[in-house]
């Protein structure tokens, strides 16, 4: 959308931003379109309402200011547009190389180097204490020629290396950003950078002053019930850094150049419809290993995750020094009391051990029905339907496990199942033993741990029925699976009845509503009294 339209600029309260603050966190970010924010006489298409969001861009600067937070501006730039605009004369050489219906503003040309500088001095001129900006300058969007893999279409790149024009994008943005503000910081994301870029990108990049960012897991290898294979990001089920991170690091500091990793925090595509995954122990062997790495920085959430919580402490504290184990027990009895952390951390290293053998893929976590869980409707004839991205998993179990065996990927989500069901025993120990100042904070949490817990085991039990369905049209134990999930059902509306953070995450908004829950009791009521199960 268009969060600097907002005057109020909701999505930045100032409660939230206190606790954030509270929690370690220094900066936000959030994204932007660089045209709308500056008008520039030469390009009339471009600054209708500028003037208001940089009002209102101030005001989120001035707010966060005060909890001692920055504000950084996401930059994927500059953004291809449509073919028709590059045909209004004296254009004709500015466009570069086409994907789909856009075509690139190419960044050999001058012409584009002066409107992408000059308009990211402009933001920094008028924009009093902006932090700075973070970049991805491959895939998301066509930006310059060398974001995607066609560029060598246009003739003025077409024998560049496609590493120089990333580093030529990330330069002239730099230099923009600091005529407007030297104080300003640019961080530059290696996201989906092609292989070997960073050989021309990083040494290109020397003495600018950037910060050199890459996805702390990316590489780091997995096997998962005997399949191998090596995660790309969103994963909190496999700390890293990974070696390739490491190697990436040591290149940009080989060249004076700081480092940053991105990591996900609190929750992550793997599974995001809960405030915080918690899985402490994992989030504390992450955030050790970059502590060893000595990179300057750690971005916690891309596009999730972004809820106060204690996984976020974890980072803030573990900074500050002191071990895992230190950091862990202090944060549970802090926050339940001295004769609830043994509960507290036997159930967070049980749930962190069960999620270390989740099914981790691109397509399992992106596909998979684990984001709904209890709010995914069962179908007793197939429907047909793909899957889609974090929004509709339908039956489409062939997209959610990805490359696992069926077999594989129901033994391993049954894992995550089993420990996180372990894992609410235990806490309900601890809400048992926690303080009466923490009884409120530990019954909250515990919500939380039930609502994964219950997710964990729908997922099982809708892998259940469709494989059931698919492959014997088994309706008894298609019936099995049902009468397993309507209780599950019946236990989780309760949970998100009592909690209106169960469910929503900042970018998706709800994936249910307690009404989706009930639906749901209500079909699995209605297969099982009707006989569609019947022989």
């Amino acid at each position: 959308g268009d969060p600097l339209g907002d005057p109020e600029i909701g999505s930045f309260p100032e409660g939230l931003l206190q606790k954030l603050a509270t929690q370690g966190v220094n900066a936000v970010w959030l994204h932007t379109v660089l045209r709308t924010l500056a008008k520039d006489s030469r390009y009339p298409e471009f600054g209708e309402g500028s003037e208001r969001r940089l009002v209102h861009l101030q005001k989120l600067v001035d707010r966060c200011c005060k909890y001692g937070i920055r504000v950084f501006l996401y930059m994927n730039e500059p953004r291809g547009l449509a073919p028709e605009f590059f045909k209004v004369p004296g254009r004709e050489r500015i466009g570069g190389a086409t994907a789909g219906l856009l075509q690139a503003m190419c960044t050999l040309n001058p012409e584009t180097q002066r409107w992408l500088s000059d308009s990211l001095e402009k933001v920094f001129s008028s924009v009093r204490g902006l932090g700075g900006i973070f970049t991805i300058t491959a895939s998301e969007n066509l930006t310059s020629c060398g974001s995607r893999a066609g560029w060598r279409a246009c003739p003025r790149c077409a024998d560049r290396p496609r590493g120089e024009i990333i580093a030529e994008v990330n330069r002239l943005l730099n230099d923009g950003m600091k005529e407007g503000d030297p104080n300003a910081e640019l961080i530059a994301w290696d996201w989906a950078w092609p292989e070997g870029a960073d050989k021309e990108s990083v040494p290109a990049l020397a003495g600018t002053g950037c910060k050199m960012m890459t996805v702390s897991e990316a590489g780091v290898p997995i096997c998962r019930g005997g399949v191998k294979s090596k995660v790309n990001e969103y994963s909190i089920s496999s700390p890293g850094p990974s070696a390739r991170a490491k190697d990436f690091w040591a290149l940009a500091g080989k060249h004076g150049l700081r480092t940053m990793a991105k990591v996900q925090a609190s929750v992550s595509w793997e599974f995001s419809p809960v405030p915080f995954l918690p899985v402490m122990d994992l989030v504390a062997e992450q955030a050790v290993n970059l502590c060893d790495c000595g990179v300057s920085g750690v971005m916690m959430a891309w596009s999730l995750g972004g809820y106060p919580s204690p996984n976020l402490e974890v980072y803030r504290d573990v900074r500050r020094g002191g071990t895992a184990d230190e950091v862990l027990d202090r944060i549970a009895r802090r926050r339940y009391g001295p004769a609830a952390v043994k509960h507290v951390r036997r159930a967070w290293r049980t749930m962190s051990e069960g999620f270390r053998e989740f099914p981790m893929h691109m397509m399992t976590v992106y596909m998979g029905p684990q984001q709904l869980g209890p709010a995914n409707p069962l179908y007793a004839q197939s429907t047909g339907y793909d899957a889609t991205m974090v929004g509709f998993p339908y039956d489409d179990i062939g997209s959610w496990r990805s490359f696992y065996p069926e077999d594989v990927y129901r033994e391993q989500m049954n894992k995550v199942a089993v420990a996180f069901a372990a894992g609410l025993e235990e806490f309900d120990a601890a809400v048992a033993a926690a303080a009466p100042e923490c009884r409120q904070t530990a019954l909250r949490d515990r919500g939380i741990v039930a609502a994964a817990a219950l997710h964990f085991q729908s997922v099982v039990n809708q892998i259940d029925f469709v494989l059931a369905r698919n492959r014997r049209g088994d309706k008894v134990a298609m019936r099995a699976a049902t009468e397993r999930e309507l209780q599950v059902a019946k236990r989780f509306l309760p949970v998100v009845r009592e909690d209106s953070r169960i469910g929503f995450e900042a970018s998706c908004h709800y994936y249910y509503l307690p009404i989706d829950i009930a639906e749901k009791i209500l079909l699995c009521r209605q297969m099982l009294d009707e006989g569609a199960f019947a022989k």
